[in-house]
């Protein structure tokens, strides 16, 4: 009797390989069911203290590892309220006693640009984190995403988690951005064009020889916003760019990771990225989305650059060459954000502060800043908000009666010099 030919598995996504690996397995597919370990947790200033509180009460005195957990406040720094400044009491009480290794308390930024830029997102590792834009890091090949607090006390005291490995989307991306169009502006056109569901517990993956043209600065903004268009996983392949990134940021050994030939996506678009022009998306959701050419001269009260979206050092350099020599309307009030200390420093060294200050320009220190909406830039009823954040809700900085445009850090910056929204290639 002929035995049956042996069916060789598909090759896999990113998403896939970092989960078959978490896992132990050699391979894993699409709506599988795998308990992994989890290579690294972070958490910030919101729920650090109710997480920590979480293992306390149940009589757990040790975290699973305490090199793998990161705790960063970035949300209400410094704390705007007594409620804020206990919870933050709490938190570096309970760091303290689980004895957590790296805790950057307010000192480093964003908790997103915090994990980049001190190496603790790594090819193809998984990592966790109680906040939604965990995606970030896929930039650099990391398998990231967003927890709630009961499963981070779990992955805390245990390290690991339950996932159903997601289907993979893939963008392949062509050509080079056009001068003023950015990564900001390709995420917003793919939301306007297939809704803030089309990856909805899907991965989603960027590749094609116009991913390859993108900084890790570009790269980053994409992946946080993955999110926004219900990912749970959001990549670009760990080329050399982002080895020459990570190689000055960590000590660990560092590879190329993509997804295998003949991996099986469950869609792929296809974008040339010198089609692009700047964006816009309108209230009140991430894909009402118009090409900046159907929004101009519509008034605005507020600029924001900065967030984990657009608070880098490219996002700042874009702004500032826009706003040299010019300045804010006067009917606007502008502020800008650097996402981290790092980025902060850097920019003041090469002038951009200097450039945003006799701009009009308000520069608050790194952290989420108005992109939350806890305590700075908040805004009235009836006033409306062009910034670069990652999300326009009702309420979400102040008002629900106000308004909130997102856009480019170039779109911005124009819009902030004009006191109405206005293409930055008109300037």
């Amino acid at each position: 009797m002929v035995p049956a030919q042996q069916q060789v598995p598909a090759g896999m996504a990113m998403a896939e390989k970092a989960l078959a690996r978490a896992a132990g397995r050699q391979h894993v597919a699409a709506g599988e069911f795998v308990t992994a370990s989890i290579d690294l947790v972070m958490t910030h200033d919101i729920f650090a203290a109710d997480v920590f509180g979480l293992l306390a009460e149940a009589g757990i005195s040790r975290v699973w590892d305490p090199e793998r957990v990161v705790v960063v406040f970035d949300h209400l720094v410094p704390a705007p309220t007594i409620a804020a400044a206990e919870a933050q009491r709490r938190a570096r009480e309970h760091i303290a006693h689980f004895g957590v290794r790296h805790f950057y308390g307010e000192r480093a930024g964003i908790c997103h640009q915090v994990l980049a830029e001190k190496g603790h997102a790594l090819p193809g590792r998984l990592l966790v984190a109680t906040d939604s834009h965990t995606t970030t890091v896929g930039a650099l090949g990391t398998a990231g995403t967003g927890i709630g607090t009961s499963e981070m006390a779990y992955v805390l005291a245990t390290g690991r988690l339950w996932f159903k490995v997601p289907e993979t989307i893939r963008v392949e991306l062509a050509g080079q951005l056009p001068a003023w169009a950015t990564t900001k502006d390709l995420v917003l056109f793919l939301a306007g064009r297939y809704g803030a569901d089309v990856a909805r517990y899907c991965a989603l993956e960027y590749g094609g020889p116009g991913a390859a043209s993108l900084s890790v600065d570009s790269r980053l903004t994409v992946c946080n916003m993955g999110v926004e268009l219900g990912a749970k996983f959001a990549f670009f392949e760990a080329d050399q760019v982002t080895l020459a990134y990570l190689a000055s940021r960590t000590s660990e050994p560092l590879e190329p990771f993509g997804p295998d030939p003949g991996a099986r996506y469950r869609t792929t678009y296809h974008l040339d990225l010198s089609s692009l022009e700047p964006q816009v998306a309108l209230p009140h959701n991430i894909d009402n989305v118009r090409p900046v050419s159907e929004a101009l001269g519509l008034r605005i009260d507020q600029a924001f650059v900065g967030s984990c979206t657009n608070g880098r050092l490219e996002d700042l350099e874009a702004a500032a060459t826009i706003l040299r020599g010019r300045q804010v309307h006067p009917s606007v009030r502008m502020i800008v954000v650097p996402a981290s200390q790092e980025v902060y420093a850097e920019a003041a060294r090469r002038g951009l502060l200097e450039v945003f200050s006799q701009a009009g320009a308000v520069v608050l220190s790194p952290g989420c800043g108005p992109c939350f909406g806890g305590h700075q830039g908040l805004l009235a009823p009836g006033e409306r908000c062009i910034g670069t954040h990652n999300r326009n809700f009702r309420g979400r900085m102040g008002s629900p009666q106000a308004e909130i445009y997102l856009a480019s850090p170039a779109t911005v910056a124009a819009s902030a010099v004009a006191g109405a929204i206005a293409d930055p290639r008109e300037l």
